[in-house]
């Protein structure tokens, strides 16, 4: 494109590094309903994606989107909720079950308590004599 008569500049002796020309008038685009469809086709060919079909033809791919939207058929548009009719039978006697009933443990009372080198055994009552042994000797190893 030549503009005749201007000669851009910035400043004294300084080539324009940039010159941009917009044409067009700014308005909005304007596309036949078969333009619409056969875009919309190729969207879900399954070839390009969706974003890169929408760059191939000048759109945003948020309109491509809505095109897309738009072109579904009126039942799979639809918004209200379909049901299946249900059929409500007289349960089935259920077997009772019983709680299980656990044991319940008393707590355990302290029989012995040892304090060695600042750590405390507590040795409770019925206790065999070789795990106190044990538990004593692991105590003093380890202080």
């Amino acid at each position: 494109m030549t503009i005749t008569g201007f000669t851009p500049s910035t400043k004294a002796d300084e080539m324009v590094q940039r010159f941009e020309v917009f044409t067009g008038s700014g308005r909005r685009r304007e596309w036949s309903d078969e333009e619409k469809l056969q875009i919309v086709a190729e969207s879900h060919s399954g070839e390009m994606s969706v974003s890169a079909v929408a760059r191939r033809h000048g759109l945003s791919p948020g309109q491509l989107f809505t095109w897309r939207r738009q072109s579904r058929s009126p039942s799979e548009q639809t918004s209200t909720p379909m049901f299946v009719p249900a059929v409500m039978d007289q349960p089935a006697e259920m077997p009772l079950r019983r709680r299980k009933t656990m044991a319940r443990s008393t707590p355990l009372a302290v029989a012995i308590e040892l304090e060695i080198d600042g750590a405390i055994l507590r040795i409770a009552s019925g206790t065999d004599s070789a795990t106190i042994a044990a538990v004593i000797q692991a105590m003093k190893a380890s202080s």
